[in-house]
């Protein structure tokens, strides 16, 4: 396989970049915060952002305690983090049930190995409830998602640890970088494999 493929089919870091993750900024008031594991977090980030009611979606890794993780130890597959995405929203306008079902519609709940084109732990899928109430609704919907779906869901309701935000360079991809961001969704299949397990959902 090329550079260039490899490049294309890849939720990649820059080797070139001395950024470091950073803990998240505080919530502003008003403000609520959820945070999900999508597989690549430039996908994740994107689709959220474009959900109404989202003030904004960061790229950034969870499901560890160990601090400051970067791109390049996460992508081991050694550190116990994901790729995942922090939704900060306004409560007002929209609720969580309605995040974890737009979460739901935009993975493949049924793979545990990974999602799409990106394998390994790095890039399963989770929820990581930031309360008792996220994990209360969040277990109640995976129940849901899974009998609708007619098999297990592989996607599990995780403990979150610490979020840190991640790289700069990853932040809003999918505006800074568009050609590279739509040859690897687009080579990934995501969509189109999305579409499929909840057209079969449907059925």
């Amino acid at each position: 396989m090329t550079w260039l493929l490899l490049t294309t089919l890849a939720c990649a870091g820059d080797p070139k970049s001395t950024d470091k993750p950073t803990p998240p900024p505080p919530l502003k008031a008003g403000q609520a915060e959820a945070i999900f594991a999508m597989g690549c977090f430039w996908c994740g980030e994107s689709d959220f952002e474009h959900l109404p009611g989202v003030i904004d979606a960061v790229s950034g890794y969870a499901g560890s305690e160990r601090d400051a993780p970067t791109y390049h130890t996460v992508s081991t597959g050694l550190t116990g983090y994901t790729e995942a995405v922090r939704v900060v929203y306004d409560p007002k306008k929209l609720d969580y049930a309605t995040l974890l079902d737009y979460f739901w519609h935009h993975i493949d709940p049924t793979d545990g190995g990974g999602q799409f084109c990106d394998r390994g732990s790095e890039y399963r899928s989770a929820v990581f409830p930031i309360d008792d109430a996220q994990r209360s609704a969040a277990v109640a919907s995976r129940a849901g998602v899974e009998a609708t779906l007619g098999q297990p869901v592989a996607t599990q309701v995780e403990n979150v640890g610490k979020f840190w935000v991640a790289e700069a360079y990853h932040q809003n991809f999918w505006k800074t970088n568009p050609d590279h961001y739509q040859r690897y969704r687009a080579g990934c299949g995501r969509d189109a494999k999305v579409a499929a397990v909840w057209a079969n959902a449907a059925k």
